[in-house]
Parts: structure tokens; C-alpha cells; sequence
């Protein structure tokens, strides 16, 4: 899904687990040659400007729920609904993981199970609230939403984070990919779980918590 940076296969190691230091020398002859013809090129942006993250990853474009790569690679995937099993019965416990390892080992393709902090977004609760607010003059209902603002103040200064849940995979043919969605979202269906294609902004939001790592939320991704 992302470029690799500076990769650079090494081989023949002495008896002593130290490295050779001739298998990175670039010569005309012998197995340097080799070795540095398997070097993946770096890419234009890179050779142009290296000092942008961007011009690392090989990603062209994120449109129409699906990110471009510049291996002809699309990729995308579900978001997934998170369904709290521990307030069920033993008997729905049970059925719900049963049918997710079940639906999981049908699935015959490589993917990736993301588990992404993303910031919590309550500007339109919280402008609601001040509406609601000066509209009563009841000083009971106006401590009750002063508390909820309150609330919604401590969230905003804490960074407080809502933990989201992703299937992706990527795909060269768009018929595959679109049928593999549909399976997908049919296949955590049977298992009562809910799940929908990944957005647009739902992959920029992957794509900043990889590369930034938490630094601007404190949070980040965990790739299972």
C-alpha cells in the first residue's frame, strides 16, 4: 500500500553474522551489480523534492472510495461497525464469533484489519447545544446543557478519540474490487455486524494516522 524507503537487499554474511561490506558496493563486475539492479528505483517526487512525506508513498489518488497507487493498485475496504458482544447472552456471544472466524476463513485474498483513533467531531452537537441553551429560560434545563457543554469543552481540550475499526485490500480489477465490497458487507451482515465501504475521508484519516503516527491527535494505527 505505501512505497518502501531505501530498501536494500543484503546478502553474504561472513561465518560471523557481520556483513560483507563488498555486497554494497556498486562495482562493474561480480555480485555488486546484481544486487544493485534489484533496487526498486526512487520515484520522481523523491529524486525532485525528498523532503515531503507525500513524495515518499506511492499513492496517486484517494476518489470514489478507493486509493490509487502508482503499481496500477487500487485499494479500499470496509469500515466496520464495532458491536459491544459482552451485553449479549452466551448463546448471541458465541454466534457472533463463531460466524466472524467462520466468514474470516473464506476469505482467500491478503487484507488488513486496521484499528484507527480518530479525533471525535462534535461542532454540531455542541452549536446545538448553545441554541438550545439560550432558547429556555427554565434554570433546571440550563444546567443540565451547561453541564452537557461543559462535557463537550472537556472532550475538545483532551483529545478525546473515537476508535474505528477497517477491512482493506487492494485490487487491479475494478469488477473484483467491487464485488469483494459487496461480499464483504454481505459477510459481516451475516454475522450481525454492520459494515459499509470506506470513504474518501475515512481513507485520508488511515493514511494521516500511519504517517503522523498520533503526533497531531496523540493517537494513531494499529495494523493487525
Amino acid at each position: 500500500m505505501y512505497g518502501e524507503v531505501g530498501v536494500i537487499s543484503m546478502n553474504n554474511q561472513t561465518s560471523n553474522n557481520q556483513m560483507n561490506n563488498s555486497s554494497l558496493k556498486v562495482q562493474s563486475g561480480g555480485n555488486a551489480s546484481k544486487y544493485s539492479s534489484k533496487m526498486r528505483p526512487l520515484p520522481r517526487n523523491v529524486k525532485n523534492n525528498p523532503k515531503y512525506t507525500e513524495n515518499w508513498i506511492n499513492v496517486k489518488a484517494i476518489s470514489n472510495s478507493i486509493i490509487y497507487n502508482d503499481r496500477n493498485e487500487m485499494v479500499t475496504g470496509v469500515k466496520i461497525q464495532p458491536k459491544n458482544i459482552f451485553i449479549l447472552d452466551s448463546y448471541s456471544m458465541d454466534n457472533t464469533l463463531t460466524g466472524l472466524m467462520n466468514f474470516y476463513n473464506t476469505i482467500d485474498y491478503e487484507f488488513w484489519i486496521l484499528v484507527i483513533d480518530r479525533p471525535v467531531d462534535i461542532t454540531m452537537y455542541e452549536s446545538e447545544l448553545q441554541i438550545l441553551f439560550g432558547n429556555t429560560s427554565d434554570p433546571r434545563r440550563r444546567k443540565l446543557i451547561s453541564q452537557d457543554l461543559d462535557k463537550a469543552d472537556y472532550f475538545k481540550n483532551n483529545n478525546v478519540v473515537d476508535i474505528e475499526y477497517y477491512l482493506l485490500f487492494k485490487e487491479k480489477n475494478m469488477e473484483m474490487l467491487q464485488k469483494k465490497v459487496r461480499n464483504l458487507i454481505n459477510g459481516f451482515a451475516s454475522c450481525g455486524m454492520s459494515a459499509s465501504q470506506a470513504s474518501n475521508e475515512d481513507l485520508r484519516v488511515i493514511i494521516d494516522n500511519i504517517l503522523n503516527s498520533g503526533k497531531k491527535y496523540e493517537s494513531g494505527a494499529v495494523v493487525i
